[in-house]
């Protein structure tokens, strides 16, 4: 693995990527000592290189992430992890798993880790989400009994969701 050291801003990385249109944004869990699972090291606003043609799966390489953060909990404990929003870039494949629901994951061959994303706003983004959405998320994340009254009562589309954001919603079907 290979760490490259960038000092620049991440909206730069962003701007740059976007015009040849090979990046994604997501998040990515890791142990609470910021380690994968194969033991490797990492840091916050590093940017990582893995070397190999890349390929989704447990056989597979490159760096794993998922566009919808609860995605993330069908791989790991959130009790033992935690969770990181990051930029994938380079050589970056999708991964839809149609079998079990999971749609927008992704392998790439650079990885930046953005930032660290707490419980609270985890759960946060979980209140202003889509039903389906939730219910993957209420499934997996392993919710105190108070949290999980925090879900009671929420609309199909999310914690006061509006006429307008229930519309855009369904456009998406």
């Amino acid at each position: 693995m290979l760490i490259i050291n960038i000092d620049s801003d991440v909206i730069i990385l962003i701007v740059v990527l976007d015009v040849i249109n090979l990046f994604v944004i997501g998040y990515k869990a890791f142990n609470k000592d910021f380690t994968n699972r194969y033991g490797d090291k990492f840091k916050i606003g590093k940017i990582y290189h893995a070397d190999g043609e890349i390929k989704w799966g447990n056989n597979g390489n490159g760096f794993h992430l998922c566009k919808h953060i609860e995605d993330c909990f069908r791989y790991v404990n959130p009790n033992d992890s935690i969770m990181t929003e990051v930029i994938g870039f380079g050589d970056v494949k999708k991964y839809d798993d149609e079998y079990y629901g999971y749609y927008d994951m992704y392998v790439c061959e650079y990885l930046r880790i953005i930032r660290e994303v707490s419980r609270k706003e985890i759960i946060d983004m979980m209140l202003h989400t889509y039903v389906e959405r939730r219910e993957r998320f209420i499934r997996d994340f392993n919710l105190t009994e108070d949290e999980l009254k925090l879900f009671e009562g929420v609309g199909v589309y999310g914690q006061d969701s509006s006429e307008r954001c229930k519309r855009k919603q369904l456009k998406k079907y």
